[in-house]
């Protein structure tokens, strides 16, 4: 009865491949706040972080905690920054709540600054061109400034 088991009985959880939208809709990964990763972080899914990562992260999505701090970059589709970044931070659709601190430059499409919130480096709109023009010659007339930044709108 209580001698040694040579086999597990306990219960075997299978997750289906596939799913909702590849199985990615409605899934998340936690990096709670008493948990400290050196190295890169990868996922596929929303990331939440609430602890420390020290490398570079890249997700799908990413809300990070007011007590959480990365050392390194980020790359997401959206992010909820609170918490503390130094690094470049490249995301498509970005929040910075006012408790966050950004150190490093910014690369968005669409950005929503809460009051308070700091961003210490420079700030790039993903898809912005800049153009620069010649210099006319005395009998040309002038058809755009010298410099201009150009929004280029892809159609889908």
């Amino acid at each position: 009865m209580f001698g040694n088991k040579t086999r597990d009985d306990r219960p075997v959880m299978h997750i289906p491949a596939g799913g909702p939208a590849n199985g990615r809709r409605g899934m998340f990964s936690v990096i709670g706040p008493d948990v400290v990763i050196s190295g890169n972080v990868n996922a596929s899914a929303e990331l939440h972080v609430e602890g420390r990562i020290e490398g570079d992260v890249d997700c799908a999505g990413l809300i990070q905690g007011a007590e959480s701090h990365i050392v390194g970059g980020v790359t997401a589709e959206s992010a909820r920054i609170a918490g503390a970044i130094e690094g470049t931070v490249r995301v498509r659709q970005l929040t910075v709540e006012r408790s966050a601190r950004i150190s490093g430059d910014v690369e968005y499409e669409n950005i929503t600054i809460e009051n308070g919130g700091h961003i210490d480096g420079r700030m790039r709109r993903i898809g912005a061109t800049t153009v620069t023009a010649t210099p006319l010659l005395a009998n040309e007339s002038p058809r755009a400034p010298l410099a201009t930044t150009v929004q280029i709108v892809a159609a889908d």
